[in-house]
């Protein structure tokens, strides 16, 4: 391991990942990543691994769009030697109150106004989409067909291996336990297999961002929230879009393998560190599915696990420099979604650190905006 860096990314997930080859790509080598176990295995290998655009907020929104034209062709841009199986099958979501299908009326007026090409659909429309799909109690949809599902270890490795071939050392099984300041300076981190000296330190920590930020002095409002997801049996091609309800706190999509993969959101589940699988989830998830997608009664469970959302307060993520620590930046909070706004993270937090114009306006998602009340309240969150 270096003993000193010009950057310093904490976390091996997609994010870090991410930021670290295109540092490196736009001429800032001297880079180490640090992850305290393997390469994706806190947030991201745990995830969904659904890609949408269908967002009720400008910044999500622009970021989305610009992060699913570089999952098209990352496995060319990333010279990826497997693929990151990038399906664009669409997103179907499901309205079942008169206030969710308003929502979704003023969202699909700004997703249009950006240029996706994003529709609204009666409920024998969306039946059309994904024929066995129980209808009962719908009031409308929106569907997008260039939405879909890609393979979170792959797009980690395919970021991670290009990082690498650029001169990027990526350290695994390497926790860290401190970051060091002078004054108002970043000068260093300290892990469990020594010091390494930096001037510039990212926290990508994901469901553990916060801790990282207490370590360098700086209180941030994110906080990690378990959610369960499972995965069944492949079985033969049924379903192309991912279908969602935010009224029922459920998602479902068909992997390119066969396998279904679903996740269902818990109202009451309380802020912690807890990644334990239950059979209340199994249960309540078995009854929500077969109702909502019949003919998926039959199918075998073949295992569960839980991941942690990163929650911010208005389901937005915290990018780019804080004023009272020079030299730190983070990229935390994504609510649950940022292995999907993974590439444009990447590139943006990139040109943040090396000073750069960044290609999005990511002051609007500094963290003072919790103190002057500036909040996006991004309400398409599962």
């Amino acid at each position: 391991m270096r003993k000193s860096a010009e950057v310093v990314i904490i976390g091996g997930g997609v994010i870090g990942t991410a930021i670290a080859y295109n540092l490196a790509r736009q001429g800032c080598t001297d880079i180490v990543v640090l992850e305290k176990e393997y390469l994706a295995s806190g947030s991201t290998g745990r995830c969904g691994a659904g890609v949408r655009q269908q967002w009720g907020t400008e910044m999500n929104l622009r970021m989305s769009i610009a992060s699913v034209k570089m999952f098209e062709t990352m496995n060319e841009d990333l010279d990826y030697d497997g693929d990151i199986e990038f399906k664009q099958g669409g997103y179907l979501l499901l309205a079942y109150t008169e206030a969710g299908w308003r929502q979704f009326n003023e969202n699909v007026a700004l997703q249009k106004s950006f240029g996706l090409d994003v529709r609204l659909c009666t409920p024998a429309e969306a039946r059309q989409i994904v024929p066995h799909l129980n209808t009962e109690g719908l009031i409308g949809a929106t569907f997008n067909q260039t939405d879909g599902h890609c393979n979170p270890f792959h797009v980690t490795d395919a970021y991670a291996k290009a990082a690498k071939r650029l001169g990027v050392e990526i350290c695994t099984y390497t926790e860290v336990t401190g970051i060091r300041r002078d004054k108002n300076r970043v000068v260093g981190v300290e892990t469990n297999k020594g010091f390494i000296a930096t001037e510039k330190v990212v926290n990508a920590a994901g469901g553990y961002s916060s801790v990282i930020a207490e370590m360098a002095g700086i209180t941030i409002p994110t906080y990690p929230e378990r959610h369960q997801i499972l995965v069944t049996e492949p079985v033969a091609p049924l379903q192309n879009p991912m279908v969602m309800s935010f009224h029922h706190h459920i998602y479902c999509q068909q992997t390119p393998h066969g396998s279904f993969i679903m996740g269902l959101g818990d109202p009451t589940e309380q802020p912690g560190f807890n990644t334990r699988a239950t059979w209340q989830f199994l249960e309540e998830m078995s009854q929500k599915i077969t109702w909502l997608l019949p003919p998926l009664k039959g199918i075998r469970v073949v295992r569960q696990w839980a991941g942690l959302y990163n929650m911010t307060p208005d389901r937005t993520p915290i990018l780019g420099s804080v004023p009272e620590l020079l030299g730190y930046q983070m990229a935390v909070g994504f609510s649950g979604h940022g292995f999907m706004l993974a590439p444009m993270t990447g590139l943006l937090l990139s040109q943040s650190i090396l000073g750069l114009p960044t290609s999005l306006p990511i002051e609007k998602m500094d963290l003072g905006r919790f103190e002057r009340g500036e909040l996006f309240n991004e309400p398409s969150v599962v």
